[in-house]
């Protein structure tokens, strides 16, 4: 009898699962392990908001792994010496693990192999569509700017996604923690796990993304992001099935996965971009708690800003829209360093990737890929363009319902302005100064 140990890490998903298909074709015997390490505290990973989420999602992949006849094992403290001695207990013949691109997982992979050796298999292509270095321009470890690497992904051969187990036979008397819980801080997260992933994916409708997908209060987007990082789904397994669908919905939509790939690639070939600036501005950021404190806090006195920041407290989740809009804000109308924000955002974002969060944070800031790092997205004129009758910020900022259409976005303008809401943190007419003061020899500042 042989016996393959599968290491669960973003990959919490029974379909299109290379390491656990690699470890049920190989052996006679497959031991299904998670390991709750402290050292995803430490990094900062271990956010209440996901937490949370990230139990449900245990518990369900414990569910589905029992209809197949295994069951989750967990243990607790470093993952390379708790797999070590799982492997030892067991005779292990291989421990199949998916492949990372953050400094945390290449590190965990590291370990494993030194306490593992070539019994480790690591397998690509569990978190992204199309693995890191499968597609490289020439004479270079990456690409650094999105269309060429978008015309290269898309005739890149991709797998045949992987059916899920139909049977697994998991030894008895192995000694397990329970499977973990924890308390958000959100009022209310999505239901978590493969089986709710799937679910929303077969109920969230395609067709009208392209022309929804920016809009703040139709809210036309998938919300599959925590799906896709807890690998609760399957990025592969998503652009097949978006491709089967077809039309101009599900092809913005792919390009959104391809967007997720480009980030995990870079961060693949430049892991320090997750806390440095990929492409140095020279920022001599500025620095002021108070200004900081009215962004997190959502009331900086820009609606369509302290909605979003809003809707991130209650919720865990903004929309991407959102996103774009904060985070130019912090970054370029208050010309504060981008990296506390990026912080704050995986604080209490469900869906908080290292690569997606500060890569996203850095094309924003203008210290990224972005090819035009100095346009400053205009709160105002975002607002009108995506809010264009005032819904969102009227769902996420109570005391401005009763200002009408498009007033709600300027209530400074207005005679029935409350007083519990602040006026705007900087003048309306100066939310692309500071940048252009301080990039001031770089290219000319647009406003969109």
């Amino acid at each position: 009898m042989t016996l393959a140990i599968v290491l669960f890490t973003q990959d919490l998903r029974l379909h299109d699962n290379p390491a656990l298909h690699a470890a049920r074709a190989g052996a006679d015997q497959v031991v299904p392990l998670f390991v709750t390490d402290p050292a995803v505290d430490a990094a900062g990973f271990a956010a209440p908001n996901r937490a949370a989420f990230l139990a449900g999602c245990l518990a369900d992949l414990d569910a589905g792994l029992r209809r197949a006849g295994g069951r989750l094992l967990v243990r607790e403290g470093d993952t390379a010496e708790q797999t070590a001695k799982l492997a030892a207990e067991t005779g292990a013949a291989s421990v199949h693990v998916a492949a990372g691109v953050s400094g945390y997982a290449r590190r965990r992979e590291q370990r494993l192999r030194r306490a593992l050796g070539e019994r480790l298999r690591v397998h690509d292509g569990s978190v992204t569509a199309v693995p890191p270095g499968a597609v490289l321009p020439a004479g270079r470890d990456h690409y650094a700017v999105f269309t060429p690497y978008h015309r290269a992904w898309q005739q890149a051969a991709r797998r045949t996604p992987l059916a899920p187990p139909r049977a697994l036979h998991t030894p008895e008397g192995l000694a397990g923690a329970p499977l973990p819980t924890a308390k958000p801080t959100a009022r209310s997260l999505p239901d978590p796990g493969e089986s709710a992933a799937r679910r929303a994916w077969q109920h969230w409708h395609t067709e009208q993304y392209a022309d929804l997908h920016d809009a703040l209060a139709a809210d036309g987007t998938s919300h599959l992001s925590p799906y896709l990082h807890f690998g609760c789904l399957s990025a592969n397994e998503l652009v097949h099935l978006a491709e089967r669908r077809g039309g101009h919905g599900a092809e913005a939509f792919v390009r959104q996965l391809v967007w997720r790939d480009f980030h995990h690639q870079v961060l693949a070939a430049r892991p320090d971009a997750a806390h440095a600036d990929y492409r140095p501005r020279h920022d001599r950021w500025r620095e002021d708690a108070e200004e900081f404190a009215a962004w997190r806090e959502g009331r900086t006195g820009f609606p369509i800003i302290d909605a979003g920041m809003r809707q991130l407290a209650e919720t865990g989740w903004m929309h991407n829209r959102a996103r774009l809009l904060t985070a130019s804000f912090l970054s370029k109308s208050l010309y504060q360093d981008w990296r506390p924000g990026a912080a704050h955002f995986l604080h209490h974002l469900v869906d908080g990737d290292v690569a997606n969060n500060q890569l996203n944070w850095q094309w924003v800031a203008g210290t990224g890929t972005d090819t035009r790092p100095n346009r400053v997205l205009n709160p105002l004129t975002q607002a009108d363009r995506y809010d264009p009758d005032g819904d969102y910020v009227r769902r996420w900022i109570p005391e401005l319902a009763h200002l009408p259409g498009r007033a709600v976005h300027r209530p400074w303008q207005s005679t029935r302005r409350p007083a519990d809401y602040p006026p705007p943190l900087i003048s309306p007419d100066t939310t692309g100064h500071r940048l252009r003061a301080a990039r001031i020899d770089q290219d000319p500042l647009p406003g969109v």
